[in-house]
């Protein structure tokens, strides 16, 4: 195989930014795949003499893999394939890296993550059509590289399928630490650090204690939220923002194509433009914290109370903390999340290639899930409790369009059943008042977002689909307090509408604290 003209040139501009040399150490056997990788590596190797190739041939490693080590040091770097479409950038990232480009993290995580004590081999099972896996490579390739007792390889579940069956993996990312399930889903560096490291915690709790007190402090890093802290901060007053991922469901988002003056985009990019965006302003990005409790201590004095033990103090508050998937609420769906019950086709999708699947939800976000997954697996049937799909004529025309799909009209979702892993689905035929089954190996459940909204619903006022009330200027009923975004009454729950809406809080919040 070999990389575009494009690409290429854009790589050797890459590449010229190594600062020492890099040694790859492949191994392979005799097919196409490995043959694949041989030639990419070698075309990466000829593109800067920093870069050292030897190829191995029967070996005990993973074939085909290859390790990125220094010229005098084993970093524990690896990947196992080829790390093409979404993992293209965590290759190129581990050669900057290994080669001694900065690092992009503060001295003191830096220090934190030399001085973790113990032994970890950490292997991540991803599917390169995954947005949410390059994090959690990229993450622990980072330790890795500092910690000499660290080691991390990238694991493409596409390809090495007799350990995605033997791990019962469903899901990616899907980490493993030592050989026993470490975590699934996307996941920051502190978030990994923070659990491997035991004594992390406490020492966060106390650092953000001590932080002063802010003018606004927003609650959720999503585009309200975001949003919300770029207006706020332009004011020129102190700022905060508390994130348990930055981007929200953004991440989750695939394609984006109603973003006005941008035609198309997706999830991730436009989320990493939003961090980029909030970072050009003084504002305050406390991340992997949730909220767990608001106190008003009078007019101008709020605490917020974090989870981890945290205690943040602010004159006002925007509360952006959006929505979560709305989940069945069936027998079998929390018992098989993870092992074929899931959520993001475009994430979990290639693990059940050629696989019969079910998609619960016929409004656009379900038609477009099964539209997607057409493309990968054997067949998709889309149940819909209505008596009709409720998603846009252009996406239900493409549906039709396509002959491995069924949809089945006035379903009931009634249990997701199995043994280790999904098997069948049985539903109630709601017009003929009659039980069916379907086999099925996994279920992507798309009926729609809940607000995040349980941890005020004893101190604000929410309507009765659990959604922050707000009146014009989105302050809440607790005075001084804001909301925006999707988890408040505001119709229309789109990106657009919620940057709009978190722009608003923060001015009304601005407002409040001049008047005060």
């Amino acid at each position: 195989m070999s990389l575009s003209t494009e690409i290429t040139t854009q790589l050797k501009q890459y590449l010229a930014k190594l600062k020492s040399d890099v040694v790859i150490e492949a191994f392979v056997d005799e097919s196409e795949v490995s043959t694949n990788m041989s030639e990419l590596l070698i075309e990466l190797a000829e593109m800067t003499e920093k870069i050292s190739l030897n190829i191995h041939k029967d070996t005990a490693e993973r074939t085909p893999s290859f390790k990125i080590n220094k010229s005098n040091e084993t970093t524990g770097i690896q990947f196992a394939g080829i790390p093409l479409g979404h993992e293209f950038s965590s290759l190129v990232l581990a050669l900057l890296q290994v080669g001694e480009h900065p690092l992009k993290i503060s001295e003191d995580l830096v220090d934190q993550i030399k001085n973790i004590e113990g032994e970890f081999f950490f292997e991540t099972f991803i599917s390169l059509s995954c947005h949410n896996c390059p994090d959690v490579v990229q993450a622990l390739n980072v330790l890795s590289l500092l910690n000499p007792n660290i080691s991390h390889c990238m694991v493409d579940g596409a390809l090495f399928q007799d350990e995605v069956k033997r791990k019962k993996i469903m899901s990616v990312p899907t980490v493993f630490l030592n050989d026993i399930e470490f975590g699934q889903g996307r996941m920051e560096l502190e978030e990994i650090i923070n659990k491997i490291d035991t004594k992390a915690g406490e020492k966060k709790a106390d650092q953000l204690s001590q932080k002063g007190l802010f003018d606004i402090l927003v609650v959720g890093g999503g585009p309200a939220g975001a949003s919300a802290a770029i207006y706020s901060a332009r004011k020129g007053i102190k700022t905060g923002i508390i994130a348990e991922r930055f981007g929200g469901q953004v991440m989750d988002t695939l394609g984006i194509e109603n973003f006005i003056s941008v035609q198309k985009t997706e999830g991730p990019k436009l989320v990493k433009a939003l961090e980029e965006h909030v970072k050009e302003y003084d504002v305050d990005v406390i991340n992997l914290q949730t909220a767990k409790k608001i106190v008003k201590v009078n007019d101008l004095l709020f605490e917020v109370h974090l989870n981890s033990g945290g205690i943040l103090k602010s004159k006002s508050v925007v509360i952006a903390t959006g929505a979560s998937w709305k989940e069945l609420g069936v027998p079998g769906e929390k018992e098989f999340k993870g092992k074929g019950v899931a959520y993001c086709p475009h994430c979990d999708g290639p693990l059940f290639k050629g696989k019969d699947v079910a998609v619960v939800g016929g409004g656009n976000s379900g038609i477009e899930a099964a539209i997607d997954l057409a493309g990968i697996v054997k067949h998709v049937t889309i149940l819909e409790f209505a008596a009709e799909l409720n998603g846009d004529q252009v996406l239900i025309d493409r549906l039709k369009s396509l002959d491995n799909i069924e949809v089945v009209l006035n379903a009931k979702t009634n249990e997701i059943c199995g043994s280790d892993k999904v098997t069948h689905l049985v539903y109630t035929d709601r017009k003929h008042e009659k039980e069916e089954r379907i086999n099925i190996e996994a279920v992507f459940i798309q009926i729609g977002l809940n607000s995040n909204s349980d941890w005020v619903k004893e101190d604000i006022k929410l309507s009765q689909y659990g959604e922050i009330e707000i009146n014009d200027h989105g302050e809440t009923s607790m005075q001084g307090v804001f909301a925006a975004g999707d988890v408040t009454t505001i119709p229309y729950k789109q990106i657009i509408i919620a940057m709009g809406e978190g722009s608003k809080a923060a001015l009304g919040a601005f407002d409040h604290l001049i008047r005060h």
